[in-house]
């Protein structure tokens, strides 16, 4: 049975009342392929456009979408953050930036889909700040690496 389904199978919120209030971790990434005329300009790092450069405001959106996940996502409860780290790495010769969240929160449930919105919204930020130099942006992955706490960590295969 689904986690997000009553009896009856209506969604329904998970109950968390009876856990304990634990460490919890989620260690997620998105991959971003850029098309050769973006994939030129991640040589030198950073990559400044009009609206300013574009990973910053992917951290800053990554950071601030890991933080509205509940309002995001229908049933998921709104959890506190610890911590919120965005880590953008480009790879020039493979022309595409991989993006890593890590979330950490003590509390009665996990973190992952924060740790994967947090991704995820810094990658849709990268779209939106590249997209007047080229629409042939990808983001092919998002996927979740890690999780600790709760009942069994996760840790992905490579």
């Amino acid at each position: 049975m689904f986690s997000h389904l009553d009896v009856q199978n209506r969604p329904a919120m998970v109950n968390v009342g009876d856990k304990p209030v634990t460490r919890r971790t989620a260690h997620a990434v998105a991959i971003v392929s850029f098309p050769p005329e973006l994939a030129a300009l991640l040589q030198g790092g950073e990559i400044t456009t009009k609206k300013g450069p574009i990973f910053h405001a992917a951290v800053l959106a990554g950071v601030m979408g890991a933080k509205k996940t509940s309002e995001l996502i229908p049933l998921c409860h709104p959890l506190a953050l610890d911590d919120c780290q965005i880590e953008i790495k480009p790879d020039a010769a493979r022309a595409e930036i991989a993006i890593h969240c890590r979330v950490q929160t003590q509390a009665k449930t996990g973190v992952e889909m924060e740790a994967l919105t947090g991704a995820s919204i810094a990658a849709l930020t990268l779209y939106d700040m590249a997209k007047a130099v080229s629409q042939g942006i990808v983001i092919r992955e998002v996927r979740l690496l890690e999780k600790t706490g709760g009942k069994r960590d996760y840790h992905a295969t490579p």
